[in-house]
């Protein structure tokens, strides 16, 4: 599925944006549009370059290790059922990777932080760690994770550009959060992030 054309140009300065950008653990039920989750996407892994090689967050090498995917709710965003997503950056479209709202099995994955079953929307940061190993052995898993902080500030920053908020969470069972999510056991989550409405 396409998503919206993502907007390059806001209203709210990048330095207002940081001064305001809190993590919230309390979100309401208020649902988001396409819209706002076709620019989260982008923000985190979006094409910025005009021949398609580079990503709104710098990735060494320029060899992309993560895979972000997007845990919608039910009644979360309209025209969207609630499920698993997976965003693909070269159409700027998501496919379907499960069906169903699946919010409460990632929190108690999460060491059972059920807040985070509140937010509309968690995108969940993975890394593939033999992409970036490939040229770099070793140290290319510290480089994808870099890359994961890269991907949460510019989410962070979306989201308060967007009046929405976001939460962070690195607690989970890793086995358990991949069950739960459907995703490729090769993806190891790093991050996850709530993203909605505060309460």
């Amino acid at each position: 599925m396409r998503l919206p054309r993502p907007e390059t140009e806001g209203t709210l300065p990048v330095e207002r944006a940081i001064r305001q950008r809190r993590t919230v653990r309390s979100f309401s039920s208020q649902a988001l549009d396409l819209r706002q989750l076709s620019q989260l996407l982008w923000a985190a892994q979006g094409i910025t370059g005009r021949r398609g090689t580079k990503r709104a967050a710098p990735s060494a090498g320029a060899l992309f290790p993560m895979d972000v995917y997007a845990v919608v709710g039910e009644a979360a965003i309209p025209h969207l059922p609630a499920g698993i997503y997976h965003y693909e950056a070269p159409t700027h479209g998501v496919s379907l990777i499960a069906q169903g709202d699946l919010r409460q099995t990632v929190a108690r994955a999460s060491l059972s932080q059920m807040w985070m079953a509140r937010a509309p929307l968690n995108i969940v940061i993975t890394a593939e760690y033999d992409r970036a190993r490939s040229k770099y052995g070793r140290r290319g898993a510290r480089y994808a994770m870099i890359e994961a902080g890269h991907i949460g500030q510019n989410l962070f920053l979306q989201a308060e550009a967007l009046n929405l908020r976001a939460g962070i969470v690195g607690a989970f069972h890793d086995r358990d959060l991949i069950r739960a999510t459907k995703i490729p056991e090769a993806h190891e989550p790093l991050l996850v992030m709530p993203v909605g409405y505060a309460a």
